[in-house]
């Protein structure tokens, strides 16, 4: 090995490290905030280690049935919604691959519209209304079931694969369906798993649905039970607590709320990396 080459390979890890601090320090940041003491949060004096180390906020919030009632409501949300949006776009996005489909070019336009134009805020509330669907799942799940810009992504991986593999499919007496789940799907769980992460992440972030959609309190999903307890903390409005354990909520609840949402998807995420890496290197080698 050269001398330069070492001094590149020196420079070169120097760097590394940097950018996994900087890339690092915000989760690290967040999550010792969400321990430390509000005095030490508001002068700015947390960094990488808690200061004042208090669980205060974690336990007002883990102790309540209400918080673990709709962080249920938020998985099953999460997996119904995650399934079904996973079917309906990898069935189309499978049939909108196929070059010989009659009135594909009007599909594809119909998916791309909706992209750039929607009804509109009060238009979708009357429809969903009129649906019956206020206050039931299915008002969570069925409005966001199909995203345009997964279904490209998913369209353009299917078209990638080459032709001959089903053309021999159908020679060995495999019907549509039989390439799609014996072929098809198969050599596609990089992307499957691409996606069902992203529409996870999505679905289990959402909150705005839910906030426009559901009135019981027992169906809101656990973003909008930590969007309540900010609320009411940052604005002194809940007088079952003392103006000291409101003032301490206040100071790091932000930082609770982020290690609450963001835990579980953190943890699901190192079993999907893989899948990651193989999307990356799929069509890397060619000829």
């Amino acid at each position: 090995m050269s001398r330069s080459h070492r001094v590149f390979q020196v420079i070169n890890a120097v760097i590394l490290t940097g950018v996994v601090v900087l890339t690092l320090f915000p989760f690290v940041n967040v999550i010792a905030r969400s321990f430390s003491g509000e005095e030490y949060i508001q002068r700015g004096e947390v960094n990488f280690w808690p200061r004042g180390f208090n669980t205060t906020t974690y336990e007002r919030v883990m102790s309540d049935p209400v918080f673990w009632r709709n962080y249920g409501n938020t998985v099953l949300y999460t997996v119904v919604a995650t399934v079904i949006a996973m079917l309906l776009t990898t069935t189309y996005a499978y049939v909108l691959s196929k070059p010989g489909l009659k009135g594909r070019t009007a599909l594809i336009g119909i998916a791309v519209f909706t992209m750039f134009f929607n009804g509109g805020l009060i238009p979708n509330y009357v429809l969903v209304s009129s649906l019956g669907l206020r206050n039931t799942l299915w008002a969570i799940v069925l409005p966001n079931a199909i995203s345009v810009f997964n279904l490209l992504v998913m369209k353009a991986f299917f078209e990638a694969m080459p032709a001959e593999l089903e053309e021999a499919g159908a020679v060995d007496g495999l019907s549509t369906y039989g390439n799609l789940l014996r072929i098809t799907l198969p050599l596609s769980k990089a992307v499957i798993a691409t996606m069902t992460l992203f529409y996870a992440v999505s679905f289990w972030n959402s909150w705005f649905s839910a906030f426009l959609y559901l009135d019981d309190a027992n169906l809101f999903p656990v973003t909008i039970y930590l969007r309540n307890l900010i609320a009411g903390a940052t604005g002194g409005t809940d007088i079952s607590m003392a103006s000291d354990l409101t003032l301490q909520i206040a100071a790091n609840i932000q930082a609770v709320t982020i290690v609450l949402t963001a835990l579980p998807i953190v943890m699901v995420y190192p079993f999907i990396q893989r899948y990651f890496v193989t999307g990356v290197t799929l069509g890397a080698v060619k000829g």
